[in-house]
Protein backbone atom coordinates (compact mmCIF):
# COMPACT_ATOMS: atom_id res chain seq x y z
CA UNK A 1 0.00 0.00 0.00
CA UNK A 2 1.51 3.28 -1.14
CA UNK A 3 0.49 6.86 -0.50
CA UNK A 4 -0.09 6.35 3.22
CA UNK A 5 -1.20 9.28 5.35
CA UNK A 6 -1.54 9.38 9.12
CA UNK A 7 -4.56 11.29 10.50
CA UNK A 8 -4.90 12.63 14.04
CA UNK A 9 -8.03 14.50 15.15
CA UNK A 10 -9.14 16.08 18.42
CA UNK A 11 -12.53 17.23 17.11
CA UNK A 12 -11.37 20.82 16.65
CA UNK A 13 -8.55 20.22 14.20
CA UNK A 14 -7.00 17.58 11.96
CA UNK A 15 -3.30 16.80 11.63
CA UNK A 16 -2.08 14.97 8.52
CA UNK A 17 1.37 13.39 8.30
CA UNK A 18 2.80 11.97 5.10
CA UNK A 19 4.01 12.96 1.65
CA UNK A 20 3.06 16.55 0.83
CA UNK A 21 1.58 15.68 -2.57
CA UNK A 22 -0.48 12.84 -1.07
CA UNK A 23 -1.80 15.14 1.64
CA UNK A 24 -2.89 17.75 -0.89
CA UNK A 25 -4.63 15.11 -3.03
CA UNK A 26 -6.40 13.70 0.00
CA UNK A 27 -7.67 17.12 1.13
CA UNK A 28 -9.07 17.85 -2.33
CA UNK A 29 -10.64 14.41 -2.80
CA UNK A 30 -12.37 14.53 0.59
CA UNK A 31 -13.50 18.15 0.27
CA UNK A 32 -11.38 19.24 3.21
CA UNK A 33 -9.39 21.98 1.51
CA UNK A 34 -9.94 25.06 3.70
CA UNK A 35 -11.52 28.11 2.08
CA UNK A 36 -10.20 30.54 4.68
CA UNK A 37 -6.82 30.44 6.36
CA UNK A 38 -4.05 28.30 4.97
CA UNK A 39 -3.31 25.09 6.91
CA UNK A 40 -0.35 25.36 9.26
CA UNK A 41 2.86 23.48 8.45
CA UNK A 42 3.91 21.61 11.56
CA UNK A 43 7.58 20.93 10.89
CA UNK A 44 8.75 24.00 12.75
CA UNK A 45 6.20 23.44 15.52
CA UNK A 46 7.09 19.81 16.13
CA UNK A 47 10.78 20.54 15.84
CA UNK A 48 11.23 23.13 18.58
CA UNK A 49 11.31 23.24 22.33
CA UNK A 50 9.54 20.70 24.51
CA UNK A 51 7.68 19.23 21.54
CA UNK A 52 10.82 17.45 20.31
CA UNK A 53 10.77 14.85 23.07
CA UNK A 54 7.01 14.37 22.86
CA UNK A 55 6.20 14.37 19.15
CA UNK A 56 9.32 12.63 17.86
CA UNK A 57 11.73 13.38 15.08
CA UNK A 58 10.00 11.28 12.41
CA UNK A 59 7.60 14.14 11.73
CA UNK A 60 10.47 16.17 10.32
CA UNK A 61 11.02 13.51 7.68
CA UNK A 62 7.50 13.99 6.33
CA UNK A 63 5.17 16.83 5.55
CA UNK A 64 2.89 17.58 8.48
CA UNK A 65 -0.18 19.77 8.20
CA UNK A 66 -2.83 21.00 10.66
CA UNK A 67 -6.15 22.53 9.71
CA UNK A 68 -9.07 23.77 11.77
CA UNK A 69 -12.28 21.80 11.31
CA UNK A 70 -15.58 23.44 10.51
CA UNK A 71 -18.88 21.78 11.38
CA UNK A 72 -19.07 20.36 7.84
CA UNK A 73 -15.46 19.19 7.61
CA UNK A 74 -15.67 17.66 11.10
CA UNK A 75 -18.52 15.49 9.83
CA UNK A 76 -16.45 14.45 6.81
CA UNK A 77 -13.59 13.44 9.10
CA UNK A 78 -16.04 11.50 11.26
CA UNK A 79 -17.26 9.65 8.18
CA UNK A 80 -13.69 8.50 7.53
CA UNK A 81 -14.03 6.26 10.55
CA UNK A 82 -11.10 7.34 12.68
CA UNK A 83 -10.55 5.10 15.71
CA UNK A 84 -10.45 6.35 19.28
CA UNK A 85 -6.96 6.18 20.76
CA UNK A 86 -5.83 5.72 24.36
CA UNK A 87 -5.09 9.45 24.45
CA UNK A 88 -8.33 11.12 25.73
CA UNK A 89 -10.28 12.97 23.04
CA UNK A 90 -7.95 11.89 20.21
CA UNK A 91 -8.92 9.73 17.24
CA UNK A 92 -6.48 8.31 14.72
CA UNK A 93 -6.22 6.45 11.41
CA UNK A 94 -3.76 5.35 8.79
CA UNK A 95 -5.18 5.61 5.28
CA UNK A 96 -3.84 4.78 1.84
CA UNK A 97 -4.78 4.87 -1.83
CA UNK A 98 -3.71 1.61 -3.53
CA UNK A 99 -3.09 1.42 -7.28
CA UNK A 100 -5.89 2.67 -9.47
CA UNK A 101 -8.52 2.61 -6.70
CA UNK A 102 -9.67 6.18 -6.23
CA UNK A 103 -11.16 5.92 -2.75
CA UNK A 104 -8.87 6.33 0.26
CA UNK A 105 -9.03 3.28 2.49
CA UNK A 106 -8.21 2.52 6.10
CA UNK A 107 -4.86 0.80 6.53
CA UNK A 108 -4.07 -1.34 9.60
CA UNK A 109 -6.82 0.10 11.78
CA UNK A 110 -5.63 0.99 15.24
CA UNK A 111 -1.94 1.01 14.31
CA UNK A 112 0.32 3.86 13.29
CA UNK A 113 3.58 5.60 14.07
CA UNK A 114 2.06 7.79 16.78
CA UNK A 115 -0.03 5.05 18.34
CA UNK A 116 3.09 3.01 19.03
CA UNK A 117 4.10 5.65 21.58
CA UNK A 118 1.27 7.22 23.65
CA UNK A 119 3.57 9.98 24.93
CA UNK A 120 4.22 11.15 21.38
CA UNK A 121 0.52 11.13 20.54
CA UNK A 122 -0.14 13.06 23.74
CA UNK A 123 2.47 15.62 22.70
CA UNK A 124 0.89 15.93 19.26
CA UNK A 125 -2.53 16.45 20.89
CA UNK A 126 -1.12 19.22 23.08
CA UNK A 127 0.36 20.99 20.09
CA UNK A 128 -2.91 20.66 18.16
CA UNK A 129 -4.71 22.34 21.07
CA UNK A 130 -2.17 25.17 20.94
CA UNK A 131 -2.64 25.58 17.19
CA UNK A 132 -6.43 25.74 17.56
CA UNK A 133 -6.14 28.49 20.16
CA UNK A 134 -3.55 30.38 18.11
CA UNK A 135 -5.83 30.31 15.07
CA UNK A 136 -8.73 31.67 17.13
CA UNK A 137 -6.40 34.42 18.35
CA UNK A 138 -5.52 35.32 14.76
CA UNK A 139 -9.18 35.32 13.75
CA UNK A 140 -10.07 37.63 16.65
CA UNK A 141 -7.33 40.03 15.52
CA UNK A 142 -8.92 40.05 12.05
CA UNK A 143 -12.39 40.52 13.59
CA UNK A 144 -11.33 43.54 15.64
CA UNK A 145 -9.67 45.08 12.59
CA UNK A 146 -12.77 44.41 10.48
CA UNK A 147 -15.16 46.15 12.85
CA UNK A 148 -12.58 48.90 13.40
CA UNK A 149 -13.07 48.66 17.15
CA UNK A 150 -10.06 50.01 19.07
CA UNK A 151 -10.43 47.99 22.26
CA UNK A 152 -7.52 49.79 23.91
CA UNK A 153 -9.38 53.07 23.46
CA UNK A 154 -12.52 51.54 24.97
CA UNK A 155 -10.55 50.29 27.98
CA UNK A 156 -8.69 53.56 28.48
CA UNK A 157 -11.98 55.45 28.50
CA UNK A 158 -13.15 53.44 31.49
CA UNK A 159 -12.40 54.61 35.02
CA UNK A 160 -12.90 51.15 36.48
CA UNK A 161 -9.64 49.78 37.89
CA UNK A 162 -10.20 46.26 36.55
CA UNK A 163 -10.58 47.46 32.99
CA UNK A 164 -7.59 49.78 33.16
CA UNK A 165 -5.39 46.86 34.28
CA UNK A 166 -6.21 45.02 31.05
CA UNK A 167 -3.83 47.28 29.12
CA UNK A 168 -0.92 46.00 31.21
CA UNK A 169 -2.12 42.40 30.83
CA UNK A 170 -2.08 42.78 27.06
CA UNK A 171 1.50 44.07 27.04
CA UNK A 172 2.74 41.33 29.39
CA UNK A 173 1.17 38.48 27.43
CA UNK A 174 2.58 39.83 24.18
CA UNK A 175 6.03 39.90 25.79
CA UNK A 176 5.76 36.30 27.00
CA UNK A 177 4.53 35.07 23.60
CA UNK A 178 7.52 36.75 21.96
CA UNK A 179 9.94 35.10 24.41
CA UNK A 180 8.30 31.72 23.79
CA UNK A 181 8.74 32.05 20.05
CA UNK A 182 12.38 33.03 20.40
CA UNK A 183 13.41 30.48 23.06
CA UNK A 184 11.13 27.59 22.10
CA UNK A 185 10.01 26.90 25.66
CA UNK A 186 8.45 28.54 28.72
CA UNK A 187 10.89 28.74 31.61
CA UNK A 188 10.10 29.35 35.28
CA UNK A 189 10.96 33.02 34.88
CA UNK A 190 8.81 33.42 31.79
CA UNK A 191 5.88 31.61 33.40
CA UNK A 192 6.09 33.79 36.50
CA UNK A 193 5.28 36.81 34.34
CA UNK A 194 1.80 35.53 33.46
CA UNK A 195 0.73 33.35 36.39
CA UNK A 196 -1.54 35.95 37.98
CA UNK A 197 -2.95 37.44 34.76
CA UNK A 198 -5.94 35.09 34.23
CA UNK A 199 -7.72 36.61 37.25
CA UNK A 200 -7.61 40.10 35.76
CA UNK A 201 -8.83 38.81 32.37
CA UNK A 202 -11.68 36.92 34.05
CA UNK A 203 -12.71 40.01 36.04
CA UNK A 204 -12.83 42.04 32.83
CA UNK A 205 -14.88 39.40 31.04
CA UNK A 206 -17.42 39.31 33.87
CA UNK A 207 -17.60 43.11 33.84
CA UNK A 208 -18.26 43.14 30.07
CA UNK A 209 -20.96 40.47 30.41
CA UNK A 210 -22.66 42.51 33.13
CA UNK A 211 -22.63 45.53 30.86
CA UNK A 212 -24.39 43.53 28.15
CA UNK A 213 -26.95 42.32 30.71
CA UNK A 214 -27.52 45.94 31.75
CA UNK A 215 -28.14 46.92 28.13
CA UNK A 216 -30.73 44.13 27.79
CA UNK A 217 -32.48 45.31 30.97
CA UNK A 218 -32.46 48.88 29.71
CA UNK A 219 -34.20 47.81 26.51
CA UNK A 220 -36.74 45.80 28.50
CA UNK A 221 -37.74 48.83 30.55
CA UNK A 222 -38.76 50.89 27.49
CA UNK A 223 -42.29 50.65 26.11
CA UNK A 224 -42.74 53.84 24.09
CA UNK A 225 -41.42 53.78 20.53
CA UNK A 226 -39.65 57.10 20.93
CA UNK A 227 -37.80 55.85 24.01
CA UNK A 228 -37.08 52.55 22.27
CA UNK A 229 -35.52 54.29 19.27
CA UNK A 230 -33.23 56.40 21.46
CA UNK A 231 -32.23 53.49 23.68
CA UNK A 232 -31.77 51.06 20.77
CA UNK A 233 -29.31 53.43 19.13
CA UNK A 234 -27.35 53.72 22.37
CA UNK A 235 -27.39 49.93 22.88
CA UNK A 236 -26.17 49.43 19.33
CA UNK A 237 -23.07 51.52 20.01
CA UNK A 238 -22.37 50.17 23.51
CA UNK A 239 -22.97 46.54 22.58
CA UNK A 240 -20.44 46.82 19.77
CA UNK A 241 -17.81 48.02 22.25
CA UNK A 242 -18.49 45.35 24.89
CA UNK A 243 -18.58 42.55 22.32
CA UNK A 244 -15.15 43.72 21.19
CA UNK A 245 -13.89 43.68 24.79
CA UNK A 246 -15.25 40.13 25.20
CA UNK A 247 -13.44 39.04 22.04
CA UNK A 248 -10.20 40.56 23.32
CA UNK A 249 -10.60 38.81 26.69
CA UNK A 250 -11.13 35.51 24.93
CA UNK A 251 -8.06 36.11 22.79
CA UNK A 252 -5.87 36.78 25.83
CA UNK A 253 -7.27 33.75 27.65
CA UNK A 254 -6.34 31.56 24.67
CA UNK A 255 -2.84 33.08 24.71
CA UNK A 256 -2.51 32.09 28.36
CA UNK A 257 -3.70 28.60 27.41
CA UNK A 258 -0.99 28.31 24.75
CA UNK A 259 1.66 29.32 27.30
CA UNK A 260 0.24 26.92 29.92
CA UNK A 261 0.43 23.95 27.56
CA UNK A 262 3.97 24.87 26.60
CA UNK A 263 4.91 25.02 30.27
CA UNK A 264 3.34 21.62 31.00
CA UNK A 265 5.05 20.09 27.95
CA UNK A 266 8.37 21.30 29.33
CA UNK A 267 7.95 20.72 33.06
CA UNK A 268 5.42 17.91 33.65
CA UNK A 269 4.63 16.17 30.32
CA UNK A 270 2.85 13.29 32.09
CA UNK A 271 0.13 15.79 33.08
CA UNK A 272 -0.38 17.09 29.56
CA UNK A 273 -3.56 15.17 28.71
CA UNK A 274 -5.33 16.15 31.94
CA UNK A 275 -4.28 19.79 31.54
CA UNK A 276 -5.37 19.88 27.90
CA UNK A 277 -8.81 18.51 28.79
CA UNK A 278 -9.07 20.90 31.74
CA UNK A 279 -8.35 23.88 29.49
CA UNK A 280 -10.94 22.64 27.02
CA UNK A 281 -13.61 22.39 29.74
CA UNK A 282 -12.77 25.84 31.14
CA UNK A 283 -12.89 27.29 27.65
CA UNK A 284 -16.36 25.81 27.08
CA UNK A 285 -17.56 27.29 30.37
CA UNK A 286 -16.47 30.75 29.19
CA UNK A 287 -18.31 30.21 25.91
CA UNK A 288 -21.47 29.24 27.80
CA UNK A 289 -21.34 32.45 29.84
CA UNK A 290 -20.88 34.56 26.72
CA UNK A 291 -23.70 32.71 24.97
CA UNK A 292 -26.20 33.30 27.80
CA UNK A 293 -25.60 37.04 28.05
CA UNK A 294 -25.53 37.69 24.32
CA UNK A 295 -28.62 35.57 23.64
CA UNK A 296 -30.48 37.53 26.32
CA UNK A 297 -29.54 40.77 24.57
CA UNK A 298 -30.64 39.38 21.20
CA UNK A 299 -34.00 38.39 22.67
CA UNK A 300 -34.58 41.92 23.97
CA UNK A 301 -33.58 43.51 20.66
CA UNK A 302 -35.89 41.13 18.76
CA UNK A 303 -38.76 41.99 21.11
CA UNK A 304 -38.12 45.70 20.56
CA UNK A 305 -38.05 45.24 16.80
CA UNK A 306 -41.30 43.29 16.92
CA UNK A 307 -42.95 46.05 18.94
CA UNK A 308 -41.65 48.66 16.51
CA UNK A 309 -42.96 46.74 13.49
CA UNK A 310 -46.39 46.47 15.09
CA UNK A 311 -46.56 50.25 15.47
CA UNK A 312 -44.92 51.30 12.22
CA UNK A 313 -48.06 53.06 10.95
CA UNK A 314 -48.14 55.31 13.98
CA UNK A 315 -44.37 55.86 14.07
CA UNK A 316 -43.13 55.73 10.45
CA UNK A 317 -39.72 57.23 11.25
CA UNK A 318 -38.84 55.85 14.67
CA UNK A 319 -40.03 52.27 14.09
CA UNK A 320 -37.58 51.55 11.23
CA UNK A 321 -34.79 53.07 13.34
CA UNK A 322 -35.51 50.58 16.14
CA UNK A 323 -35.50 47.67 13.68
CA UNK A 324 -32.26 48.85 12.09
CA UNK A 325 -30.47 49.15 15.44
CA UNK A 326 -31.81 45.74 16.43
CA UNK A 327 -30.47 44.24 13.19
CA UNK A 328 -27.01 45.65 13.83
CA UNK A 329 -26.89 44.25 17.36
CA UNK A 330 -28.10 40.82 16.22
CA UNK A 331 -25.49 40.76 13.43
CA UNK A 332 -22.78 41.75 15.90
CA UNK A 333 -23.75 38.93 18.25
CA UNK A 334 -24.00 36.45 15.41
CA UNK A 335 -20.54 37.44 14.19
CA UNK A 336 -18.89 36.89 17.56
CA UNK A 337 -20.78 33.61 17.97
CA UNK A 338 -19.40 32.42 14.65
CA UNK A 339 -15.93 33.63 15.58
CA UNK A 340 -15.89 31.72 18.88
CA UNK A 341 -17.78 28.67 17.63
CA UNK A 342 -20.98 29.29 19.60
CA UNK A 343 -24.07 27.74 18.04
CA UNK A 344 -27.04 30.08 18.29
CA UNK A 345 -30.53 28.70 17.99
CA UNK A 346 -32.77 31.31 19.54
CA UNK A 347 -33.31 33.57 16.55
CA UNK A 348 -36.75 33.43 14.98
CA UNK A 349 -37.26 33.07 11.24
CA UNK A 350 -38.33 36.69 11.12
CA UNK A 351 -35.11 37.70 12.86
CA UNK A 352 -33.06 35.62 10.47
CA UNK A 353 -34.61 37.44 7.53
CA UNK A 354 -33.70 40.76 9.16
CA UNK A 355 -30.16 39.52 9.78
CA UNK A 356 -29.70 38.24 6.23
CA UNK A 357 -30.93 41.49 4.74
CA UNK A 358 -28.69 43.56 6.98
CA UNK A 359 -25.71 41.27 6.29
CA UNK A 360 -26.16 41.68 2.53
CA UNK A 361 -26.12 45.44 2.99
CA UNK A 362 -23.10 45.31 5.31
CA UNK A 363 -21.08 43.25 2.82
CA UNK A 364 -21.39 46.09 0.32
CA UNK A 365 -19.03 48.19 2.45
CA UNK A 366 -19.64 51.91 2.11
CA UNK A 367 -23.14 51.34 0.75
CA UNK A 368 -24.22 49.89 4.09
CA UNK A 369 -25.15 53.06 5.89
CA UNK A 370 -26.65 54.71 2.86
CA UNK A 371 -28.80 51.69 2.05
CA UNK A 372 -29.93 51.24 5.64
CA UNK A 373 -30.96 54.87 5.86
CA UNK A 374 -32.62 54.71 2.45
CA UNK A 375 -34.63 51.63 3.42
CA UNK A 376 -35.80 53.34 6.59
CA UNK A 377 -36.56 56.56 4.72
CA UNK A 378 -38.53 54.74 1.99
CA UNK A 379 -40.48 52.78 4.57
CA UNK A 380 -41.19 55.96 6.48
CA UNK A 381 -42.26 57.86 3.35
CA UNK A 382 -44.45 55.02 2.18
CA UNK A 383 -46.09 54.71 5.56
CA UNK A 384 -46.51 58.46 5.83
CA UNK A 385 -48.20 58.54 2.41
CA UNK A 386 -50.59 55.82 3.54
CA UNK A 387 -51.28 57.68 6.75
CA UNK A 388 -51.94 60.91 4.83
CA UNK A 389 -54.23 59.01 2.49
CA UNK A 390 -56.18 57.61 5.43
CA UNK A 391 -56.25 61.07 6.98
CA UNK A 392 -57.59 62.57 3.73
CA UNK A 393 -60.31 59.96 3.46
CA UNK A 394 -61.25 60.49 7.07
CA UNK A 395 -61.43 64.27 6.55
CA UNK A 396 -63.60 63.88 3.46
CA UNK A 397 -65.89 61.53 5.35
CA UNK A 398 -66.30 63.99 8.21
CA UNK A 399 -66.99 66.85 5.77
CA UNK A 400 -69.58 64.75 3.92
CA UNK A 401 -71.32 63.81 7.16
CA UNK A 402 -71.33 67.51 8.18
CA UNK A 403 -72.96 68.51 4.88
CA UNK A 404 -75.62 65.84 5.28
CA UNK A 405 -76.23 66.96 8.86
CA UNK A 406 -76.66 70.58 7.77
CA UNK A 407 -79.04 69.49 5.00
CA UNK A 408 -81.15 67.55 7.44
CA UNK A 409 -81.31 70.52 9.77
CA UNK A 410 -82.46 72.82 6.92
CA UNK A 411 -85.15 70.35 5.87
CA UNK A 412 -86.51 70.16 9.42
CA UNK A 413 -86.48 73.98 9.59
CA UNK A 414 -88.56 74.26 6.41
CA UNK A 415 -91.06 71.66 7.68
CA UNK A 416 -91.41 73.63 10.96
Amino acid sequence: MDNEIELISDGDGLTLIGNETDIERFLVSEGLSPKGREPKRLKSVFGTGAAVAQAGSDVSANSSLWLKLTKESAQRVKDLGLMESKTPGISHAMIGKPGSIEKWLQVEKGAGSFLTNPARLSGAAGIMAQLAMQQTMDEITDYLAKIDEKVDDVLRAQKDAVLSRMIGVDFMIEEVMTIREQVGRVSDITWSKVQALPTTIADTQVYALRQLDALAEKMESKTKIGDLATTAKEVESKAREWLAVLARCFQLQDAIGVVELERVLDATPHELDQHRLGLRAARQNRLNLISRSTERLVARMNAAAGMANAKVLLHPTQSPAVVQSSNHVVIGVRDIHGLLGIESGSQSSETRRWVEAATDARDKALETGAKGVEVARNLGNETLDKANSVKGKLSRGIAERARRWRGDEEERGEEG
